[in-house]
């Protein structure tokens, strides 16, 4: 079954040679580990997402979550994978050795994740959203909070959520108005209500950990004045057990995909107030939770990447098994049928495909890379960049798989044509799943205006500048390659491209900042196409490097590394160019969609 969800061999190809994981064992904090150890957590990852998450994905779809005003009910295979991904260790993953963790390498975590996330990612759902809880309790929490809620969190007995959002405020994060009271006692009492809460009741654990933004009395108005609290599901009695806390669910939300997730109201604070527990500084609670947030941004393109990657190897299989029609040059109607695949508007669905999920997926374990690379590189000036690199891109990994990805979910249903979109297929599943993720996290709109209007011109452009000599660096070994010397000049000249037009809007931007930044999901686009094409070219390095000893390779191994040369050259092609038009929209400051008025529609 796990190679319908991903590649084994793709993954090896990005963790050892795109990614160089292996070097993480030179760092102190995994010199206990190995490559062994490495692949066999990638091993056990797939045996629990091949036996505990692939089993009920239809299921979880068909039986989503019920409540009946009292009780949340789930499927038991729910709980039996929540049991074995908790088991396996994974939600410890984060943890030191002396406090029962793990102690791994975020893209290890992460790689692993990707095989839970591809075989089911609405009972994923829920151990994603723990471990970024857990990662904000061990990093912001006090002691005595540390140790109260993360070792039950690290065996799975309880659960994390983030609570942001509020029916009247969706990401506008300004203008929340759940409040907390100080108590007297060192808690706050927490009012209000939080909406589209993914995993924020259900039936699996014994308690939840709801991370909350909330608003001290008499806090700043705006972002400057919003606090991070831990909230219980229930409090710990002097008995020992537990007893609800002022914590209520609304109800249940019921979406288009992710169904077998909880999407729900919350109400806390209905009698009295729900007590809850600060973390971090007061009013400092957005920078806190930024950390989970921008954890969750990379996490929802890695799932976007593996739901395209799922639906694309489906095709691929259904392309290859399904005979219908010949060639345009035959016209004997008693020949053999073809396999779809022969027919060249196939294999350009497929192509197309394997460009959007392999280069989704390689730009969501780089993120991953970088986000290790800010904790455990050997200097701080490699931490510091790995940090400027990952402030600028965390906007492109988490948009850019979640729009194309989605699309080559699309494209997959084409493929199978008529049975692309029944239910004996994954295909329509795979789809509606991963329209989610467009919207996940901050919407596209969302991160294009935080990536023109921030993360561009943050530091006078330097995370900007260093990504740039990435790309340049990657040109110049490109050069003296015969194969991959025209891909390189097709990437120099769209960078020198994304250069002018980012000059261009700055200036735009000191000028009228609503203007500017109203076209900012187009360039949002452009930024994406350019630093895939990045990603692609330095895959097409390592494969073309391997083809030079192909005399050694077994047909396998080089028909691998000839399709990788081969996604690059079309992405680069065929997807690259389409900046031009873009550019000059945004250069010349387009201002059809800015000016269109409300009445006008």
């Amino acid at each position: 079954m796990s190679e319908l969800l991903l590649r084994d061999r793709d993954i090896e190809f990005l963790l050892y040679e795109f990614l160089d994981s292996e070097q993480l064992l030179q760092r102190p904090r995994y010199q206990e580990h190995s490559r062994e150890i490495f692949n066999a957590t990638l091993d056990t990852a797939r045996a629990v997402a091949d036996r505990f998450f692939a089993n009920h994905y239809t299921k979880g779809d068909t039986c989503e979550p019920q409540f009946d005003g009292e009780t949340v009910t789930l499927i038991e295979e729910t709980r039996q994978a929540w049991n074995a991904f908790a088991e396996a260790g994974f939600l410890a993953a984060h943890g030191d050795f002396d406090e029962g963790g793990m102690q791994l390498p975020e893209v290890i975590l992460r790689a692993a994740m990707a095989y839970i996330n591809a075989a089911n990612v609405g009972s994923a759902a829920y151990p994603f959203l723990t471990l970024g809880a857990a990662n904000l309790v061990r990093s912001f929490a006090s002691e005595a909070l540390r140790e109260r809620y993360l070792p039950p969190m690290m065996d799975g007995r309880y659960a994390g959520t983030m609570a942001l959002t509020e029916p009247d405020q969706g990401s506008a994060l300004a203008d929340i108005r759940t409040t907390a009271a100080p108590a007297g006692d060192g808690s706050y009492r927490i009012s209000g209500q939080k909406m589209f809460i993914s995993g924020g009741d259900q039936s699996l654990t014994e308690n939840i950990v709801h991370m909350v933004l909330a608003r001290i009395e008499g806090a700043p108005a705006g972002t400057k004045g919003i606090s991070l609290f831990l909230v219980p599901k229930m409090l710990d009695a002097e008995d020992g057990t537990l007893r609800p806390n002022d914590v209520k669910l609304a109800g249940l939300l019921h979406k288009m995909g992710y169904r077998n997730t909880t999407s729900t109201v919350l109400s806390f604070g209905e009698n009295g107030g729900a007590v809850g527990y600060l973390v971090g500084d007061e009013n400092r609670g957005l920078a806190c939770m930024f950390q989970m947030m921008n954890e969750a941004r990379i996490g929802v393109g890695s799932g976007a990447a593996v739901l395209g990657y799922r639906g694309y190897l489906n095709a691929l299989q259904y392309a290859k098994d399904r005979p219908q029609g010949r060639h345009p040059s035959n016209r004997d109607p008693l020949s053999r049928q073809l396999p779809i695949i022969e027919h060249a508007d196939v294999r350009r669905l497929l192509l197309m495909q394997k460009s959007y999920v392999e280069g989704g997926l390689a730009l969501c374990f780089y993120g991953s890379a970088l986000h290790e690379d800010c904790q455990t590189a050997e200097t701080s000036e490699d931490r510091e960049q790995a940090q400027l690199l990952l402030d600028l891109l965390t906007p492109i990994i988490k948009s850019w798989p979640s729009k194309y990805c989605l699309k080559a979910n699309d494209l997959a249903i084409q493929v199978l044509g008529g049975s692309g979109y029944i239910r004996e297929y994954p295909l329509e599943q795979l789809y509606r799943d991963n329209r989610l993720n467009p919207i996940h996290e901050g919407t596209e709109g969302i991160q294009a205006m935080d990536l023109l209007g921030r993360k561009v011109p943050a530091a006078q452009m330097a995370g900007y500048r260093l990504l740039r000599e990435h790309i340049l660096h990657s040109c110049q070994q490109a050069e003296t390659q015969q194969a991959l010397a025209p891909l390189a000049t097709a990437l120099s000249d769209a960078l020198k491209q994304l250069d002018g037009v980012s000059e261009n809007l700055m200036k735009q931007l000191m000028q009228d900042a609503d203007r500017g930044l109203a076209n900012a999901s187009l360039y949002l686009d452009v930024f994406g196409r350019v630093v895939v094409s990045w990603i692609w070219l330095r895959q097409a390095l390592i494969a073309d490097q391997a083809l030079e000893a192909e005399d050694s390779l077994a047909q396998e191994e080089g028909d691998f590394y000839r399709g990788k040369l081969q996604a690059a050259r079309f992405y680069i092609e065929w997807e690259l160019p389409e900046i031009g038009p873009q550019i000059r929209l945004l250069n010349d400051a387009s201002p059809v969609t800015f000016d269109m008025q409300r009445d006008w529609f």
